[in-house]
Formats: C-alpha cells, sequence, structure tokens
C-alpha cells in the first residue's frame, strides 16, 4: 500500500505542534564540581522531589560509581528544574549525588573494586589528599529546564532518560505526581500489617513501591478492569487522577474503598493457605496472580457478601496456572480472563 502523500497543510500542522512542544521545555547547561554539587545538596538549594525513590544504589553501585570518577571516566549528564524558590529540584542524578553526598561524609568504604583494587576499604579521608582535592573539584554537567515548566513536562522527560539498570519505575513517579487523598489511603494500606503478611514482597521492591504498585492495580482493575485496553501506567495514571478528585470531592469515598480492601484482604487471609504467594516462604508476589485473587474475591464478595469456606482445588491447576502466566500481562482480554476465572471459581459458577 502506498503511503499518502504529505501535504502543505500537513507539514504546517507539524511545524506548528513541533514549535509548541519546543517552547514547553527552556533550559540551560551547568557545570558543578562535586564539592559544589554536595555543598547545594546540604544547604537544600538542590532539593529531591517526592516522587523520586529512596536511596537504592547497592554497595557496589555506589563503590563503581566512586571508582569511574576517580579514573575520569565521562559521566552521564544529570537533569535538574528551577522551581519557583530559585532552587534546583532534581530530576534525573539523585543516586549519584546521594552517592557523592555518602562518600564526602566520610558514610561509606569503597568496596569489590576491580581496577582501582588497592582502595578497597577506604573511605574519602583515607584518600590522599591530592585525590580528595581532585575529586572534590571534578566537574559534572547539569541540564537545568527553567521555572515554568510543568511537572507532566519534567514526567516526559524523565521517560525519555535511559541512564541504566536503575531508572525510576511508574510506581515511584506516581508517589509524587500524583499526590492527593486517595494515593494517601493506597499509601496507609500498603503498610498494613495484614496485607504485607499475606503478600510477600522483596525489600528491595518495596523501597521502590511495589506494595503501593499493587493495591493501586486492586482499585483500579476492581472498578474499571472491563474498560482496560492495554497500556497499565497510563490505565493506572487516569485512574488515580480520577480518584484523588473523586475523593477531594466525597471524603467519605476513601472509607469506603478501605471498607472494600479491608474485606478483600481479609478473606484472602482467612481462606487461602498462602496468601496471594504461590507457597509458604515465597519472598516475592506475581502481579498477574495478585490481580486475579484480589480483584477475583472482590467481585465475589460484592455478589456474594456472606462467601465462606469456597472450594480453592483450582489454585493448583494447570488452568489457574496458564491464566496467571506472565505473557500477555498487559492484554485486556487476558486480565478479564483471570480475574473472572478467580470470580467464577469463589461462587462456583459452571
Amino acid at each position: 500500500m502506498v503511503p499518502p502523500r504529505i501535504s502543505a497543510d500537513d507539514r504546517k500542522q507539524a511545524e506548528e505542534q513541533l514549535l509548541e512542544e519546543q517552547r514547553q521545555i527552556r533550559y540551560d547547561t551547568k557545570e558543578f564540581t562535586v564539592e559544589v554539587l554536595v555543598k547545594h545538596l546540604d544547604e537544600g538549594d538542590m532539593t529531591i522531589p517526592e516522587y523520586q525513590r529512596e536511596y537504592v544504589w547497592p554497595a557496589r553501585h555506589r563503590s563503581r560509581f566512586i571508582e569511574s570518577l576517580l579514573m575520569t571516566i565521562p559521566i552521564p549528564i544529570m537533569f535538574g528544574a528551577e522551581t519557583s524558590q530559585n532552587r534546583i529540584e532534581i530530576i534525573d542524578g539523585v543516586q549519584r549525588l546521594k552517592t557523592l553526598q555518602d562518600f564526602l561524609s566520610g558514610g561509606f568504604r569503597l568496596s569489590r573494586l576491580e581496577k582501582l583494587d588497592s582502595l578497597n576499604g577506604f573511605r574519602f579521608l583515607d584518600l590522599p589528599p591530592s585525590q580528595q582535592r581532585k575529586l572534590r573539584n571534578r566537574p559534572l554537567r547539569m541540564v537545568v529546564l527553567g521555572d515554568g515548566g510543568d511537572l507532566h513536562t519534567q514526567f516526559e522527560i524523565f521517560e525519555r532518560i535511559n541512564t541504566g539498570s536503575y531508572d525510576l519505575k511508574p510506581s515511584e513517579v506516581r508517589r509524587g505526581a500524583f499526590r492527593g487523598p486517595f494515593y494517601n489511603l493506597i499509601e496507609e494500606l500498603a503498610k498494613t500489617r495484614r496485607f504485607k503478611e499475606i503478600c510477600p514482597i522483596s525489600e528491595a521492591l518495596r523501597k521502590r513501591r511495589e506494595a503501593e504498585e499493587l493495591v493501586l492495580r486492586f482499585f483500579a482493575y476492581a472498578e474499571r478492569y472491563e474498560d482496560f485496553k492495554h497500556d497499565v501506567s497510563r490505565f493506572l495514571d487516569q485512574y488515580l487522577v480520577d480518584m484523588n478528585q473523586r475523593a477531594t470531592d466525597d471524603p467519605e469515598l476513601t472509607d469506603r474503598k478501605r471498607l472494600e480492601f479491608d474485606a478483600m484482604v481479609g478473606f484472602v487471609a482467612r481462606f487461602f493457605p498462602h496468601g496471594f504467594a504461590k507457597q509458604k516462604n515465597i519472598r516475592q508476589t506475581p502481579r498477574v496472580r495478585f490481580e486475579a485473587i484480589s480483584v477475583g474475591v472482590c467481585l465475589a464478595l460484592r455478589s456474594k457478601p456472606d462467601l465462606v469456606n469456597p472450594d480453592l482445588s483450582w489454585l493448583e491447576s494447570p488452568k489457574f496456572s496458564e491464566q496467571t502466566q506472565t505473557h500477555a500481562s498487559n492484554s485486556g482480554p487476558r486480565l478479564r480472563g483471570r480475574i473472572e476465572f478467580v470470580r467464577d471459581r469463589l461462587l462456583a459458577v459452571q
């Protein structure tokens, strides 16, 4: 099939769109020494927004970063954004900055270095004075977005930055991007004792907001799973924006949602032998399994609130295993299939 020709009107429309997007992104490229960066961070002239993740780099990653600086290897550019208070909010580079702050204050020893193995066990003050000065004076570059750019523009840039395997997860971005009464409820429920007991999550993923991700998925799919098509992040973002507004207009909504969540968790804790996990002592809950069980239970309880002692023989069945395979996890039909499978089995629908 021959593609349609691009008309003059098409080009004009494209140019207008390009100019509009380009106008939204104003930036300056700045250069700071390591010492100045740490000083700005210590004094609050550079800040870390709420949607940024906690300090998650493992010791080896931190040491390898310092090793790269000492070897004068080029470091990827960082990104920040000016605020109305004339501070710089860090968009990308938090782990690097925290590592520098921690190392210069004596917070950790270098370890598992391969190139500079003679430095293993060294803290900053153990370095030769000349190397301390060299590290403090090492310049690093940062692109700083001008004040006035909206939050969504920052997130768009976030999504397009790829600096390695420790990129920000959508659940971490949402923590700051979509704060509100409903997100506060999600954070509260993710920390409840019973939920943590029946929904195992590794400590590393818990720090990266996996528990909040699962709670959000429960609410979003329990209410709108039939509307889901394929883009999970966009679907969850829109649901969260809507629910924050609804919870603002109707403060009792969070109480109703909390009761529904508690009923689901209580049912799973009472009747499912290992909660959401496949078996005892499992350290992680697969998302597709969690979605199927949590939302399926919720739908069954809506239909039959007094449901007790359900037949759970299907939990070990090949059919349920097939329904909760990770492939096609972003497929609307697959999502509906696994949720309704659990609902129907709990209600004993043939």
